[in-house]
């Protein structure tokens, strides 16, 4: 074994051992003592703190998650993006990590310029500031200017990131599997399957190419739109790890007290704003998936400026008609074509109790029933609907999930910039021109044309799948798989009552008898019978009742 290989597993080794003991430290690593592994728990002996009694549970991961280093921070800060499977107390405590990282010293940051773009950064910039206006957890960002005077931003990766991310990565790959067989509680999360998506999303991070990508795209889909301004990106000055573009000049909206200054309408700004996002959602399917205020400016002639375009979000045709769907519902106060959309979109359990979904959703939606466009919530309707979908455990699709985020941070944007703001008003367009496009003549026929392809393909594939099944009949290897499910409570009561009637049978049977021992005559075994069997009796019946009153609530 060559002496690198060595040394990447004793690094492992350590940074595992670092993980599990910060994992200890904060009281997250109790399931670890449901593993098979002597040596995983031995790296779990920790002093503890008194101070975190003090601590909330989502409190602690977050501060798990800080003190792990920017790997963890990213995870924490994606994990956010999903209240339906962390709950809305982690995603406010996640909002919270910070991404600032101590940036490199100036002789690494020329060094990786030179490295990626294959000439020192002083031939390639006409100047070159080394020391960085922004660090975050993959890359540092400075100011420089090209040849001709244009000033650039330079986003530069961090020096030994990929690496550091890459170890973290599999480390966080390798526990989750652990997880997804012995933590019990924690399978419900998914552990494995969402460990696999931060490694996608975070080894896409790291390459700049990307967000270089997405700029371009953004740039492209608003060509015509001159109230909008994505940076422009330089590909001739950019690669994997360095990516320089244009410096947008602006008020960040993160920034209230200059934003009065300049006499800005920030009402005006706030819909202008918000009607972009939702151009890129409806219209696109592609949109900029972090609008928070540090990512927005207001630029001469309220012109909206976007930076940061690495976390998007891509919105296929079948999910938008099932957003679409969903608007519908929600707007219609339709609470059975909501849940049967939600049911359809994400991922059930299979112990789900559809009609109590449709109650639950049908009260959520009561209590928005008489409001007016501007008085509507959404943010609070959405946090609301993703609780109830977390508390029956659907998992949605990260990119529903990531959408849902996004609205509800651009009408906290929206109001920050105009207390008035509703994005409800600003929906009610889209909503409209979605129910026009789905009623759409060319829609209809596109629809009716995809249904006889359908039948023609179950058509053609029938006979095939008819022939196999009476082969497997023939040759006695047909096996036929049933799975009951919300039968647990028609069963016990089904044994509560058999065993009820047996009880009464053979008191009745000691009562006729005068089997002794006697008491005032009477046998005192079959009166003992007799009020077991009643008091068993009294409970099918409450039993009974009570299963009826819920279903007639819902």
């Amino acid at each position: 074994m060559k002496l690198k290989q060595l040394a990447r597993i004793d690094q492992s080794a350590r940074r595992l051992a670092e993980i599990l003991a910060t994992l200890a430290k904060y009281g997250l690593a109790d399931w670890i003592s449901g593993t098979d592994s002597d040596w995983l728990k031995g790296l779990l002996r920790t002093e503890s703190s008194a101070d975190l009694l003090e601590m909330s549970t989502a409190a602690r991961i977050r501060c798990t998650l800080s003190e792990l280093g920017p790997t963890f921070v990213k995870v924490g800060q994606i994990l956010s993006t999903r209240p339906d499977l962390v709950g809305p107390d982690l995603v406010a405590e996640l909002a919270r990590l910070q991404s600032q990282t101590e940036p490199d010293p100036p002789e690494l940051v020329l060094a990786a310029v030179e490295r990626e773009l294959g000439q020192p950064a002083a031939e390639i910039f006409r100047s070159f500031d080394p020391v960085p206006i922004a660090s975050a957890s993959i890359g540092q960002v400075h100011e420089a200017a090209l040849p001709d005077g244009r000033k650039v931003v330079v986003k530069v990766r961090h020096d030994g990131i990929e690496e550091s991310v890459r170890r973290d990565l599999d480390l966080l790959v390798g526990l989750a599997e652990l997880a997804d067989k012995h933590a019990g509680p924690l399978q419900r999360f998914q552990p494995l399957a969402t460990a696999r998506y931060f490694q996608r999303t975070l080894l896409r991070e790291l390459d700049f190419t990307y967000e270089r990508r997405h700029l371009e795209r953004f740039a492209a889909n608003f060509s015509d739109d001159e109230t909008v301004r994505f940076p422009h990106a330089h590909p001739e000055w950019s690669s994997e790890g360095v990516l320089t573009m244009e410096k947008l000049e602006g008020i960040p909206v993160s920034n209230a007290a200059a934003l009065a200054r300049a006499g800005a309408d920030l009402e005006t700004f706030a819909r202008r704003g918000a009607n972009l996002y939702l151009e890129m959602v409806f219209a696109h399917g592609f949109y900029h998936a972090d609008p928070h205020p540090g990512n927005l400016f207001r630029m001469d002639g309220d012109v909206v400026g976007i930076i940061d375009a690495g976390m998007v979000g891509i919105i296929d045709e079948g999910l938008r008609g099932e957003i679409e769907e969903m608007l519908l519902a929600a707007v219609s106060y339709d609470a059975e074509a909501l849940s049967d959309a939600i049911v359809r979109v994400g991922q059930i359990p299979p112990e789900l109790d559809e009609d109590e979904l449709r109650g639950e959703v049908a009260e959520i939606l009561s209590d928005y029933l008489g409001q007016s466009v501007d008085e509507f919530d959404v943010a609070d309707a959405l946090q609301r609907l993703f609780g109830l979908i977390r508390e029956f455990r659907i998992v949605m699709p990260q990119s529903f999930a990531l959408l849902v985020k996004t609205l509800i941070v651009l009408e906290g944007t929206g109001r920050q910039l105009a207390p008035g703001f509703s994005l409800a008003s600003m929906i009610r367009p889209y909503y409209l021109k979605a129910l026009r496009r789905r009623y759409a003549p060319r829609r209809v026929a596109a629809g009716i044309g995809r249904s006889l392809r359908d039948w023609k393909r179950l058509v053609d594939s029938l006979p095939r799948d008819l022939a196999d099944i009476l082969s497997r009949f023939r040759k006695g290897t047909l096996e036929v798989h049933m799975e009951h499910r919300r039968l647990e409570s028609t069963v016990d009561r089904l044994v509560l009552g058999l065993l009820s009637s047996a009880v009464f049978l053979g008191s009745a049977i000691i009562w006729s008898a005068r089997s002794p021992p006697l008491v005032f005559g009477y046998p005192l075994l079959g009166a003992l019978g007799f009020a077991v069997s009643a008091w068993l009796g009294a409970g099918l019946v409450r039993s009974i009742r009570r299963a009826g009153k819920r279903r007639t609530k819902r």
